[in-house]
């Protein structure tokens, strides 16, 4: 369970951390604790589940890497997770879902594929489609970046 503290830690971590050798020392001193005991609240955040991981906001195509094409895959339930996983370790799959198929759109597993151009979108889909066997799949590229934030829950 979480206390209020946690929950102003957890607040204060979806916001950006000052890029220096401590990062944790100013939400220390905001709070008035030692950095120990908020490194240690963290910790156990993380260790219980409550929180699974903070990481930067990456912003694709300011990097390297304007194209993106969010891909709707049909996969046989048995293999979700088989298939999910081979999404997932590929390096240029930001985000890997498994959603309930609709009768009009009957995919059930999504990931986000990003590169540098729309083809080599299409190359790394290609592969990844040949390497699991999943030959049904739509792709859907971007158009516009309308919204991209961090979900904020304090």
């Amino acid at each position: 369970m979480i206390d209020d503290l946690d929950k102003r830690i957890i607040a204060r971590l979806q916001g950006d951390l000052a890029l220096t050798p401590e990062p944790f020392a100013p939400l220390a001193g905001e709070l008035g604790l030692a950095q120990s005991e908020v490194v240690a609240r963290i910790a156990r955040l993380a260790e219980s589940g409550v929180m699974r991981r903070f990481g930067a906001t990456l912003r694709h195509q300011q990097s390297g890497f304007p194209a993106n094409v969010m891909v709707a895959w049909r996969v046989e339930e048995g293999r979700i997770e088989e298939v999910g996983a081979k999404l997932s370790a590929e390096r240029r799959v930001s985000h890997c879902y498994w959603r309930k198929p609709q009768p009009s759109f009957p995919y059930n597993l999504y990931s986000m594929v990003h590169g540098k151009t729309e083809q080599e979108c299409r190359e790394i889909v290609g592969r990844l489609a040949r390497e699991t066997g999943v030959g049904d799949y739509e792709m859907l590229f971007s158009l516009e970046e309308l919204k991209k934030t961090s979900m904020r829950y304090y």
